[in-house]
């Protein structure tokens, strides 16, 4: 029986995203981490927030993305609650719930609550991009890059990745034939903790296998390679085209696409317009003890430019579309 995937993992689609490399991808999804945690202002963030969900339809990834707002809505109201009770700094008292004994007055203020929903938004956009990344920025070639610096660490991440999509498609399995069964079905918590025995169990065993197949192939006993010299490599390059090679060689780079440099330019305008928010006054935000919230022209810059620079490198679709 056919499983719907309810994961997030990547899939090569048709998007400007897509076909920038993986470096690229990852210095643009932690510069919008970094907007992230520097914005403080409602304004900000909340321009933020449907640039990035306008990124993830432009990366093919729209309706993921929302489905993880369902996530994060779970997440971010305990995080408002729990500020509300908690915060004495605010000064604006919208309710009295007297004393508390250990916890203070019980004082709720209207800071408070602004501040804990500036905090949800935060972990929401945060979220949603580490999200995006994911669905967007192939992991086999970031580690790729990162083989250079450290072979083993770069296998063990590259396994670790392979191996959570499919952890991920026997839990699903696993649970589709918990619901087939006719009698003994277990609910509630213990459906759950038999389901999660199962998956770990079939995890270790995977994992079993993995090294003992790793140790046949003789990766234990493993050596990183000598760097070729500028002469040897140049006699290896003479040696294939006398052989007629027409593959290129390995130590031709890549260059750079116009998606990589759009992407890299919008790296470097959002973090630009962040700092800028942040310590130049344009989106300046204090919630204690009152709350400031200035809006002025340099405010709408920021918003208007955060996004501007996220949405732009997604116009350009030449050579994207199948």
């Amino acid at each position: 029986m056919f499983v719907r995937s309810r994961t997030f993992f990547y899939r090569r689609l048709a998007s400007p995203l897509h076909a920038a490399r993986a470096g690229v991808g990852a210095i643009w999804a932690l510069a919008l981490t970094t907007a992230a945690l520097l914005l403080f202002h409602p304004l900000a963030l909340l321009a933020l927030a449907p640039a990035v969900l306008g990124a993830g339809w432009g990366a093919g990834v729209g309706r993921r993305l929302v489905r993880t707002l369902r996530t994060a809505a779970i997440v971010v109201m305990p995080i408002v609650a729990v500020n509300i009770l908690v915060s004495r700094e605010g000064l604006t008292v919208f309710a009295r719930l007297g004393d508390l004994g250990p916890f203070g007055q019980g004082d709720l203020t209207v800071e408070a609550a602004v501040y804990g929903a500036v905090i949800a938004l935060k972990v929401t956009l945060l979220i949603l991009i580490t999200t995006l990344a994911s669905l967007a920025v192939d992991p086999d070639e970031l580690l790729r890059g990162l083989r250079r610096m450290s072979f083993r660490s770069a296998l063990t991440a590259s396994l670790a990745t392979r191996m959570l999509p499919l952890l991920a498609a026997d839990a699903e399995r696993l649970a589709e034939a918990q619901r087939t069964r006719a009698v003994g079905v277990p609910t509630g918590p213990r459906a759950r903790v038999a389901l999660l025995g199962a998956v770990v169990g079939g995890s270790l065993d995977r994992a079993m296998d993995v090294a003992a197949t790793l140790e046949l192939r003789g990766f234990a006993a493993a050596r990183p390679r000598p760097r070729r010299s500028q002469s040897t490599r140049a006699s290896g390059a003479l040696t294939d085209f006398a052989a007629g090679s027409a593959g290129p060689s390995r130590s031709v780079r890549r260059s750079w696409s116009r998606h990589d440099i759009a992407f890299a330019c919008s790296a470097v305008a959002v973090l630009a317009l962040s700092l800028l928010g942040r310590f130049g006054g344009g989106a300046s935000f204090d919630a204690y003890p009152r709350v400031h919230m200035p809006v002025t022209a340099a405010t709408g810059v920021v918003c208007a430019g955060l996004m501007a620079a996220v949405l732009l490198p997604f116009v350009d679709r030449r050579g994207i579309d199948p």
